[in-house]
């Protein structure tokens, strides 16, 4: 390719209002193009890179045993509504009615559409078990698209799907899918890490994200450097040891005295109001009673919109040296969404927040769901749904109980690692990939089934994997670049080679053709820059457009013998001949 007939051109200045690196370095160096918001068109340059990115993909889930497949991105709303995502997800789904009224989506993943085909195709046991993938467009109707390719509302996944007779085999390619993404980013020159995450909107029962670690990265994560465990913060789980173990003495006379502080010996004593004025935090209430935060229970309450029910408050219950972690609130209900009840939907219930506790609640308004810490503790100071009044002694099991335990608790930086007690580092970073265990959840909706061995029906047992490769792109330009542009690693080159042709005679225009041709013929991917500008431009596109071998033809190197070879991040120059320009580029091209 001659890049005087390369369509789109590099851009001498940085565009205004763009923090991150990539999304800068892709629009200078003419890789992408941004359309409007969260939409980019990919430029020759980026839809080369783009593809070396989807041959690797393509590559490995092909040694996996996958058949490569097309699903449609313009969907029935059936499939979903079946699925139930058709109202469980919020304004990213994008819902539209056809010519005929017909409730449609775009789609930003294809579970039901791969089960619908599934229930379809698959009846017996014997054509079990499957691996079928695509590369497809996706649309994802973002509020705040930001980074450039990291978030988008429109972009191409690699999706593959598994599929089953029992939880083993599922197991069994979700493991396969694991090893094979750690040599897919590997080969793109990308490190990732592995971390446990929620599985979210896709269900099921296992689920592990593919992070790029960086300051420009949305989610938040959580690594132990003692043991290498490693999760999003929504699935990060952290050492909770009781401060005052609960133990079971209901047979034992109550003796003790009413202290907040309770021996793990002695059972705890009945409940006590006591007046603790101006104290709606829990700082301040542990200030008026000379306790230690983790003797107090702490209220968050949200408001949940269900699928298929009226919203509903939400009082979740954690000790009161923790946070509450919402997306596990909102999973634990299984709710659409939760977000921050107001003051009247809090006083609509019975409760006074700021003093509020299960306590005294409408239980018939309001869903109580407590941190899994909570029944082990011997007893807490928790509100009395009294303005300016506390509880001692609230105990959980005698006093009230949840409709839901979980691991309410947020994990924050510091906290003891729930694998060996060396403390959590918390880091950012971006999603790269994800796989699921999705297991029955969408065969048993939308009846995907087929005959075991003595002919009884049973749901497919299916597993999701993703790859996002705009983001892979982009953040493989985060990963390799310095302060004169990109710095590709060869696997994601568009082009291997930039032979830079500084002619000023007919003869050495002519060199830098025998040169483009000989590489061209031994299958070498160059990009020529011939056209008549300055060297100095030559060389800053050059370094911007970041391929990694870079040769340069000119009067001074053929007077020196030969062509200028150089690597984009090293320092040195290698003047190599004619007749041997090719083949030493093919060994440095092995070599990288």
């Amino acid at each position: 390719m001659k890049l005087s007939k390369l369509f789109g051109t590099t851009l001498r200045d940085v565009p205004a209002n763009i923090d991150a690196v990539s999304q800068q370095l892709l629009l200078r160096a003419g890789y992408v193009r941004q359309i409007s918001a969260g939409i980019f068109a990919y430029l020759p340059l980026g839809y080369r890179a783009l593809k070396k990115i989807e041959g690797m993909i393509r590559q490995e889930i092909d040694a996996l045993g996958g058949q490569e497949m097309s699903m449609p991105v313009v969907q029935p709303a059936e499939l979903w509504q079946k699925s139930g995502r058709w109202t469980a997800i919020d304004d990213e789904l994008l819902r539209f009615k056809d010519r005929k009224d017909h409730d449609m989506v775009l789609a930003m993943t294809h579970e039901e559409v791969v089960t619908e085909l599934t229930r379809s195709e698959i009846a017996s046991y014997r054509q079990l078990p499957q691996l079928i993938y695509q590369f497809q467009t996706k649309f994802r109707d973002e509020a705040r698209p930001r980074a450039g390719l990291i978030r988008v509302r429109e972009f191409v996944m690699k999706d593959s799907y598994s599929l089953d007779i029992d939880e083993a085999g599922m197991r069994l390619q979700y493991e396969a899918h694991l090893h094979a993404y750690q040599r897919i980013f590997e080969r793109c020159g990308l490190p990732v890490l592995a971390v446990d995450s929620d599985s979210g909107m896709m269900g099921g029962q296992q689920a592990h994200e593919f992070m790029y670690l960086t300051d420009i990265g949305e989610d938040t994560l959580f690594v132990c450097d003692g043991c290498s465990y490693a999760a999003n913060k929504e699935a990060a789980r952290f050492r909770k040891p009781p401060f005052t173990l609960h133990i079971d003495t209901s047979d034992t006379p109550d003796t003790s005295d009413t202290s907040p502080h309770t021996s793990d010996t002695n059972p705890t004593p009945a409940i006590e109001k006591v007046a603790t004025p101006d104290t709606p935090t829990i700082a301040a209430l542990a200030q008026l009673l000379n306790i230690d935060a983790r003797q107090t229970a702490k209220v968050v309450f949200f408001t949940g919109e269900f699928a298929n029910a009226p919203s509903k408050l939400i009082m979740a219950v954690v000790r009161g040296d923790h946070d509450c972690n919402a997306v596990v609130v909102k999973n634990l209900v299984n709710a659409r969404s939760v977000r921050a009840a107001t003051i009247d939907e809090i006083e609509a219930a019975g409760a006074v927040a700021g003093y509020a506790s299960p306590i005294g609640l409408n239980r018939s308004k309001a869903l109580v769901v407590v941190d899994n810490l909570i029944p082990l503790e011997a007893g807490l100071v928790a509100g009395a749904n009294e303005r300016g009044m506390h509880l001692l002694n609230v105990l959980y099991g005698r006093d009230y109980e949840a409709d839901h335990t979980g691991n309410l608790a947020a994990a924050f930086e510091g906290a003891p690692c729930d694998v060996c007690g060396q403390p959590l580092r918390m880091v950012r970073g971006v999603e790269v990939g994800n796989i699921f265990q999705l297991g029955m959840r969408y065969s048993t909706a939308l009846g995907a089934m087929f005959a075991d061995e003595r002919g009884q029906l049973q749901p497919v047992v299916m597993g999701s994997y993703g790859i996002g490769l705009g983001r892979v792109l982009a953040c493989v330009a985060e990963a390799h670049h310095d302060d004169k542009g990109l710095c590709w690693p060869m696997a994601v080159a568009p082009f291997q080679v930039m032979l830079v042709s500084l002619a000023k005679s007919a003869e050495t225009k002519a060199a830098a053709e025998q040169v483009y041709a000989s590489l061209r013929a031994a299958d070498i991917e160059v990009l020529l820059d011939d056209r008549d500008i300055s060297p100095g431009v030559k060389f800053g596109d050059a370094d911007l457009i970041g391929l990694p071998v870079r040769l340069t033809v000119s009067e001074r190197s053929l007077k020196q013998g030969g062509v200028e070879l150089k690597l984009r991040q090293a320092a040195g120059v290698e003047v190599v001949s004619l007749d041997q320009i090719t083949s030493r580029v093919m060994e440095t091209i092995a070599a990288n």
